[in-house]
């Protein structure tokens, strides 16, 4: 390769844990890169240290101003500028993507060298159907909008895939048992490190083994694909809208529910208005 790497934005994807995962071609870029956009200098420093690379770092994130995105990709006309996450592949629940926008409004070529993903590395090792999978990110923190979150995609059949810390995950696995059913799942932790482990099980064993023993480290939970559609028991039914009932109003538990359930919106309603009284 020439010495030179072509002005433009070029995304690189990091190890998440185990340094001996980052490829060559990505130690190549980041150490002809004119420069290297880091969501944290120290630990970016580590990995330059690591493959012999001295590029000036630059902070960047979701509180980046407008202003300062502007003036980074301004300097695409004339600079190679690296974007690295702390740990894996960038803009995947990283910031990033309206920094990709702008130099493409822009006419800078933007490149990408692929590479670990925390996400896609879960599902290799949680034995879940991978030929359509949903990824979900962070679940909100407050339990209302996380239970609305969850019941969106309730009926998806597809695996999904979240990311989580080890403080909230007894909660959200329960929660996530309560939204979806006694699914099966997997925990994936500490991936690719001396200490990776996956655990799995259905959604409320998960939550009775983690709910009060936080585990440490980076967490993914992977949750099956929803069952085919079948006929609603009136003990499911009444589950469902007991749950829902807690935080909805019999209507909308019963629109909730009757969505979720594949039943009459009547019948839900009507079980909703008894379950309530």
């Amino acid at each position: 390769m020439s010495d030179k790497l072509l002005p433009g934005l070029h995304i690189v994807a990091t190890p998440i844990g185990n340094l001996g995962d980052l490829s060559p071609r990505a130690a190549d870029t980041i150490r002809r890169a004119d420069r290297v956009l880091v969501e944290d200098t120290r630990v970016t420093a580590k990995l330059l240290a690591h493959i012999g690379a001295k590029v000036a770092m630059t902070r960047y994130g979701d509180h980046t101003s407008e202003r300062e995105r502007e003036r980074i990709v301004a300097l695409m006309g004339e600079e190679a500028i690296a974007l690295v996450s702390d740990a894996g592949t960038p803009l995947i629940s990283d910031p990033g993507y309206k920094l990709v926008r702008a130099a493409r409004a822009a006419g800078h070529a933007v490149h990408t060298i692929p590479g670990p993903s925390a996400a896609i590395a879960a599902l290799t090792l949680a034995g879940l159907p991978t030929d359509r999978f949903l990824f979900l990110g962070f679940l909100p923190a407050k339990a209302k909008a996380r239970a609305d979150a969850i019941a969106e995609i309730a009926g998806v059949r597809a695996t999904l895939v979240v990311y989580e810390s080890g403080p909230r995950l007894g909660d959200t696995l329960a929660a996530l048992a309560g939204g979806l059913g006694d699914r099966e799942a997997a925990v994936a932790r500490e991936l690719t490190k001396l200490h990776e482990v996956c655990v799995t099980g259905t959604l409320a064993e998960l939550a009775t083994r983690y709910g009060d023993a936080a585990p440490k480290g980076e967490i993914v939970v992977v949750v099956a694909p929803a069952p085919e559609s079948a006929q609603a028991t009136d003990a499911d039914l009444d589950k469902a809208l007991d749950e829902a009932l807690e935080r909805l109003s019999p209507s909308r538990a019963a629109a909730e529910v009757a969505e979720r359930l594949n039943v009459p919106r009547k019948r839900a309603y009507a079980r909703a208005l008894e379950r309530s009284q």
